[in-house]
């Protein structure tokens, strides 16, 4: 990355073929856009820079529309596996069970296993925690500000926004810090409020 001098350069240069959860752990945000084909043509092109294989652009893809689906409030969050597998393939809807590896979709399956089944983001973040493995990329899936989980988590009207608040308070906070992330979620939802009104 110090010796590339343009994006031209670096889209030559990189080794795109990962499928692991990269591509999913910035997918996130992308849930904004206002359609389901919105959010997979951009989960699609952002996945690709980095993980162009089937499972990485799936699992991206996936990742983004879990929080399309509760930012949107599509439906109950115990139909977010259904709703996904109407969308891409993959087992989205069959429970995750055991420790995560670090396939992207592996991360993907595992968060949405764990929005569906708590109903407080303390309770998510205990549940990634305790798949073990790659459990920092499964939380990130499910919060919205916090991970991906907690990504998810944090836009679902069914779960009680209750992380300890020395979790938030704690964070450090330069640049790109805490305040930084949490004006960057204001924009990002204020944008999902035009779309919805």
């Amino acid at each position: 990355m110090l010796e590339i001098q343009n994006g031209e350069e670096f889209l030559t240069k990189i080794n795109p073929d990962s499928d692991k959860s990269g591509g999913a752990m910035r997918a996130a945000p992308i849930g904004i856009y206002p359609t389901p084909e919105k959010v997979i043509e951009a989960a699609t092109i952002q996945s690709a820079i980095t993980h162009n294989t089937p499972d990485g652009i799936n699992a991206a893809v996936a990742a983004a529309l879990m929080s399309h689906y509760l930012i949107y409030r599509l439906g109950a969050k115990r139909k977010l596996g259904e709703f996904l597998q109407g969308y891409v393939s993959g087992e989205w809807a069959k429970p995750w069970e055991g420790k995560v590896k670090s396939k992207g979709w592996m991360s993907v399956r595992a968060a949405i296993t764990a929005v569906m089944r708590n109903d407080s983001m303390s309770e998510l973040l205990q549940d990634c925690i305790a798949f073990t493995g790659d459990v920092d990329t499964v939380a990130a899936m499910s919060t919205t500000g916090y991970a991906n989980a907690l990504a998810a988590g944090s836009c679902s009207e069914e779960i009680t926004q209750d992380i300890p608040n020395h979790l938030v308070t704690g964070l450090e906070n330069g640049t790109y810090g805490r305040d930084y992330l949490i004006d960057l979620d204001k924009q990002l939802m204020s944008l999902a409020n035009k779309n919805i009104s």
